[in-house]
């Protein structure tokens, strides 16, 4: 599926055609970039704020995207980025005013996970943000480590690297915690 990419800038697609694609990928791919976010930001509501805003700014870059194959990597991209912005305003909340605890799973989240799922999900919630990011593709979302690095924007070997040293650092997070 093209996506109706692939057009010079000098001819976009029609409006209606753009609308379509982006009402399919939204479609597709909704779910799945709500997972992401909420494994990176900890709370649904900022989770989905920052997949809207995603698709948005893939809304309106829609004509700049040359290759209609890479736009779920340019949306996970977005989404990701997204994510990092609202990590770093949160940081910056926090040296502004008294510590707040952080983000609560819903009630209804915290009945179906089990104990050993919340721990892993709160000692990765601690992992720097770029070994949290690779963790969470490989293992949440299944992506090659090719998927990762055309996200991230790294090498393979990085990927590789990066998701050794997360799983060192998170078993030592659950040892320490036991």
């Amino acid at each position: 599926m093209t996506l109706g990419l692939g057009r010079s800038p000098a001819h976009p697609p029609p409006v209606a055609e753009r609308e379509a694609a982006i009402t399919l990928l939204y479609r597709e791919q909704w779910a799945g970039m709500v997972r992401l976010a909420l494994l990176m930001l900890g709370d649904r509501a900022s989770a989905e704020d920052a997949v809207q805003e995603s698709f948005a700014a893939v809304y309106r870059r829609w004509d700049k995207i040359k290759d209609g194959t890479r736009v779920e990597a340019y949306l996970r991209s977005a989404v990701l980025n997204t994510s990092r912005s609202v990590l770093r305003r949160r940081k910056l909340a926090v040296l502004h005013r008294q510590p707040v605890d952080p983000p609560v799973w819903s009630a209804e989240s915290q009945a179906m996970l089990g104990e050993d799922r919340r721990e892993v999900l709160a000692a990765l919630a601690t992992l720097p943000t770029r070994r949290r990011e690779v963790l969470v593709m490989r293992f949440y979302l299944h992506l090659s480590d090719a998927e990762i690095a055309r996200t991230l924007g790294i090498t393979e070997v990085s990927v590789r690297s990066t998701t050794s040293r997360a799983l060192k650092s998170l078993g030592s997070k659950l040892q320490e915690d036991r």
